[in-house]
């Protein structure tokens, strides 16, 4: 994927709801236009990388780019969740991320349960793939010291959809 590192920054909108209540993973979710600006060899699955909610810490996470098999959904979506404990909801901050890398594609599961156990897993892959010193340089990149209200795009530097 030539476009990798990806960046990208854009509001935290609600999602289908699933994330906090089936999964007991928490999930931020992109607006439908920061979906549609992704490149064309950006393909659906499962990344990891960075990522920093307003001008907050930027924290190691994982995404979901797809229309997530297991639930069927209509349109392709942007699911971020960061490793890290907040104390409330940030919907309606901007959210900043870069894609580092790719762990594998999306797939359907036979049940919740092992849905649960692929994402936990994603997870371990993501922090132990972001301590490694090539992708630890990326937490420092200058695209996490810009203003969250950037509107600088380009097809793998910044995009925002306020």
């Amino acid at each position: 994927m030539k476009n990798l590192p990806y960046f990208c920054r854009g509001e935290v909108v609600r999602g289908f709801g699933r994330g906090s209540k089936e999964l007991g993973i928490l999930t931020a979710n992109f607006t439908d236009s920061v979906v549609e600006l992704l490149p064309g060899d950006i393909s659906t699955g499962i990344y990891y990388g960075w990522a920093c909610v307003d001008t907050g810490d930027i924290h190691k996470m994982v995404m979901s780019i797809g229309c997530n098999p297991y639930y069927n959904n209509a349109k392709k979506s942007m699911e971020t969740h960061v490793i890290h404990t907040f104390k409330e909801d940030f919907y309606g901050q901007i959210l900043s991320v870069v894609l580092v890398g790719y762990i594998r594609p999306e797939r359907s599961y036979d049940s919740l349960d092992a849905l649960i156990a692929a994402i936990n897993n994603d997870i371990e892959e993501a922090k132990r793939e972001l301590d490694l010193p090539e992708h630890l340089k990326l937490k420092k990149d200058n695209f996490f010291r810009a203003s969250a209200s950037s509107s600088m795009t380009s097809s793998n530097k910044i995009t925002k959809d306020l």
